[in-house]
């Protein structure tokens, strides 16, 4: 499931020592992808929007090695596949946290995702041991346009999981977007690889066919 970095040879070791030791090492940025196309085929194909574009969200994150990091024992380590830790909300205005299983085929991914989430909304509280470290906490906030967006933070947690957060969605001309932030550790993550997921979302949601 993982393998730990060879930190001696690794090319972002100086990087890895410089904001491993920053008490707020995280940074994040936010901008809009076009979710058009996504949000067309997931209604003439009667699937879940918010399902379909999570799934390729995960898609993106599972090529590029720097949003598969984790820090361990304060070393490095990059796992084989990350899934997603997602906020689900319930009927009393709560919400909890899943585990949903990254699976290559939508459909199957989309099955797996039905059966957590209909766990959370049938539990209590939060279950924050639900996910282990392969994750990427995923949060929603469909009622908001954000332009910006933060996080709640424990000091005293050593955490170096990214967290990707989708808002509400606007039309701009012909197009429907959506805004999108990202909040990552920078002993792992750079604004390279950040880029790098936009432009693997952004194509995997103008796909026209679902997988």
């Amino acid at each position: 499931m993982k393998h730990v970095i060879d930190f001696e040879n690794w090319e972002r070791k100086g990087h890895f020592e410089f904001f491993s030791k920053f008490s707020d090492p995280f940074w994040g940025l936010t901008f809009n992808i076009d979710c058009t196309t996504a949000y067309k085929k997931s209604k003439a194909e009667n699937i879940s929007f918010y399902l379909y574009y999570l799934h390729q969200s995960l898609r993106a994150v599972n090529l590029i090695d720097a949003f598969k990091l984790r820090i361990e024992d304060n070393k490095p380590v990059c796992y084989d596949r990350i899934d997603a830790s997602a906020t689900v909300d319930r009927p009393d205005s709560s919400f909890g946290f899943s585990c949903i299983i990254f699976k290559e085929d939508f459909m199957e991914f989309q099955q797996l995702a039905r059966v957590e989430i209909a766990r959370v909304r049938a539990e209590r509280g939060l279950n924050t041991g639900v996910a282990g470290q392969n994750v990427i906490h995923y949060s929603a906030v469909p009622w908001i346009s954000f332009t910006a967006l933060s996080h709640a933070s424990n000091s005293t947690i050593k955490d170096s999981i990214p967290k990707i957060s989708f808002g509400k969605t606007f039309l701009q001309g012909d197009q429907l977007l959506m805004p999108v932030a990202i909040h990552a550790h920078h002993a792992l993550v750079d604004g390279l690889h950040a880029g790098q997921f936009v432009e693997l979302f952004q194509k995997f949601l103008d796909l026209d066919n679902i997988l």
